[in-house]
């Protein structure tokens, strides 16, 4: 009786170690989701961020807990997430700054924007604009810039971050408008500078300068988006004012560690969509700044190519440097 109990057991045993082994894996995700933001909490790309966790976390049924791990032009978050775990469990937010302009802004990073991260989608994009003090002389591009060409090098521009500085690089090439850029740790430094008179003329994105064009403090000259935007209604772009293939728009988009399975990746990329598709988020997220956009994998992959080789020509023939 011993011996046939113990046999029992052995093949009770067997038979659930197989059935173990034949059970499908625990559908994605099956516990909270990190995603890291590489900014301050209450900055744009974190208050879009936290929009879109708190959608997904409704969506999957599981938490998606925003972790904000700013420095270094946010290289420091995004090599955190170039070296977490690829199970699908950290995510994060990487942006035309941090995949396309570090690389050429500083001597060194912690992270590779093409061999670390596997791209998910597009979230969205973040036009800039050009917006001057109300009594500048100039209404329009073509006007700021038959003014540079009188007056050269006598039109002060402040330019709160390197992608600024990379726009202004750009109209002053293409326009033959010889400006004088001046460069500012953040728009809280310029936009008092600018809105008093110091400083006639800023690039800045839409989400800090639409409040003061909208209160009359500033005046808007132009988008650099490559056609209007919804964001600043009646607003032309550079390149509908002249300069044609002007354009210069910064990017939020989700990442994830290189090798995080394809499943998972292609879960995500479609989750995302599907929450970015409601319109009460692209109207949320529009209100923050945002153009709501999407792309697959690929075009996501490819587009932090194409941008990573463009910035970095202008980067280096201007010699930018990271602040």
């Amino acid at each position: 009786m011993t011996l046939v109990r113990g046999v029992l057991v052995l093949l009770v045993a067997a038979a659930g170690a197989l059935a173990a082994g034949n059970a499908p894996a625990q559908p994605y995700p099956a516990r909270p989701v990190k995603v890291i933001v590489p900014f301050p909490p209450g900055q744009g790309t974190d208050v879009a961020t936290r929009t879109l966790a708190e959608r997904l976390t409704r969506a999957l049924g599981h938490n998606f807990l925003v972790e904000n791990r700013p420095g270094a032009g946010a290289a420091l978050g995004t090599e955190a997430l170039a070296k977490s775990p690829a199970d699908g469990y950290t995510l994060g937010i990487g942006t035309a700054g941090t995949h396309t302009m570090n690389p050429s802004l500083f001597p060194t990073l912690g992270y590779d924007p093409e061999k670390d991260f596997e791209p998910i989608t597009l979230t969205g994009r973040l036009p800039l604009m050009l917006a001057a003090h109300p009594s500048f002389a100039a209404n329009s591009i073509q006007e700021l810039i038959a003014l540079a060409r009188a007056r050269p090098d006598t039109i002060n521009v402040a330019l709160p971050s390197p992608p600024q500085r990379i726009a202004f690089e750009m109209l002053r090439q293409q326009g033959a408008a010889p400006m004088f850029g001046i460069p500012y740790k953040g728009s809280a430094v310029a936009l008092p500078e600018v809105m008093g008179g110091q400083v006639p003329l800023i690039v800045d994105s839409i989400t800090a300068l639409r409040p003061h064009v909208n209160s009359g403090r500033l005046k808007p000259l132009a988008v650099t988006s490559l056609a209007s935007t919804e964001l600043m209604p009646g607003v032309r772009s550079v390149a509908e004012q002249g300069l044609p293939g002007f354009e210069l728009t910064a990017w939020n988009a989700l990442f994830a560690p290189k090798g995080t399975p394809p499943a998972i990746v292609a879960f995500l990329n479609a989750e995302v969509r599907k929450v970015l598709a409601e319109t009460e988020m692209r109207a949320r997220l529009m209100s923050l700044g945002f153009e709501v956009a999407v792309t697959t994998p690929q075009e996501l992959a490819d587009l932090v190519r194409v941008e990573r080789e463009k910035w970095g020509r202008i980067i280096r023939a201007a010699n930018i440097k990271a602040d």
